[in-house]
């Protein structure tokens, strides 16, 4: 019937509201919920020294070249009140990745406060920077905690390898892991990994090169698929709250580095906490200018790279 003035004001009005749009931070793409961890503990503590390196590898996951400066040079003032920190919250292990660390002037001094205090973990492609800079590391080894690198071999092939990393680099960074081995210092080996190749296979050549190189032959090895550039998407599966059900407790997404790790990275003058190592190219995943602060932060499961450790329990970490 008819609808007068007087019985419209007796009709609540209907308010008419457009669906929100899914917020991409806690919602897929298909508006389901995302997957996410929650951590209350800081065993390792990550340091990004900076995306300058003296390589210009294409293949970066940091996009990092000579002379980039996307984070900035950490130094030690920037390092210090985090180790500090870290030691209070009963961290196990500080890390250090770049760029190529050896590149910071300061580095060297970083990585001697903290191996005062901890053991130590670097990543490096143990060229020229490495190379020249012998004389400081070797007091290093007298330090209270032991120093394990990581140095980056992506094929047991000179040529393919120089083909990304540039000629010679193959050759110094052989040259880095014998020096380093001879001086007592605990080494492993960072490659890349082929899709449908016989991992026992490459391990096995890299074994040979090492054996005509007069260097240990049971380095253990890491391998890593392409994980992008910068700011690139693989068209990774997002992972929702129903795909973490594959880990239902909390030891089992224990394998997750957002579970017990944060990385530091400097952005202009400023330290900020990140969740992990492979993030850093997205600032929805600050977490803040403390590591207390980042602890109580909820990590959803957004960035491509996190399906690596979805599938496969990656981790950019080894046990010192």
């Amino acid at each position: 019937m008819p609808v007068n003035d007087s019985t419209a004001r007796l009709i609540p009005a209907l308010e008419i509201i457009a669906p929100r749009a899914a917020d991409s931070w806690t919602h897929t793409r298909a508006g389901e919920p995302r997957g996410y961890i929650d951590s209350d503990q800081i065993r390792e503590l990550w340091f990004h020294t900076g995306t300058a390196c003296n390589l210009a590898c294409p293949f970066c996951l940091e996009g990092s070249h000579p002379g980039d400066n996307r984070l900035g040079a950490m130094k030690l003032a920037d390092a210090k009140p985090f180790i500090e920190e870290a030691v209070e919250l009963g961290v196990g292990q500080f890390s250090f990745t770049g760029g190529e660390p050896f590149v910071i002037r300061d580095f060297v001094n970083i990585l001697d406060y903290a191996s005062q205090h901890r053991p130590c973990f670097v990543l490096t492609n143990a060229t020229d920077p490495l190379l020249k800079r012998r004389h400081q590391i070797l007091p290093l080894k007298n330090n209270p905690y032991p120093i394990h690198f990581r140095v980056s071999l992506d094929y047991p092939d000179q040529a393919r390898h120089d083909a990304g990393r540039g000629d010679g680099s193959f050759a110094q960074a052989l040259a880095g892991i014998r020096w380093l081995k001879d001086e007592g210092f605990v080494v492993s080996v960072a490659r890349q990994s082929d899709e449908g190749e016989d991992p026992a296979a490459v391990d096995d050549a890299f074994r040979t090169i090492f054996r005509d190189h007069g260097i240990p032959e049971d380095l253990p090895f890491t391998a890593f698929p392409d994980l992008g550039t910068p700011g690139s998407e693989d068209g990774s599966p997002e992972i929702t709250e129903t795909c973490m059900e594959k880990y239902p407790s909390r030891e089992s997404r224990a394998h997750f580095m957002c579970s017990y790790t944060r990385m530091l990275v400097k952005k202009g003058d400023q330290v900020r906490v990140y969740a992990c190592t492979l993030v850093d190219d997205d600032p929805d995943y600050d977490l803040g200018g403390s590591l207390r602060e980042s602890l109580d932060q909820r990590i959803m499961l957004r960035h491509h790279r996190c399906f690596a450790c979805y599938r496969f329990g990656a981790s950019c970490a080894e046990p010192t």
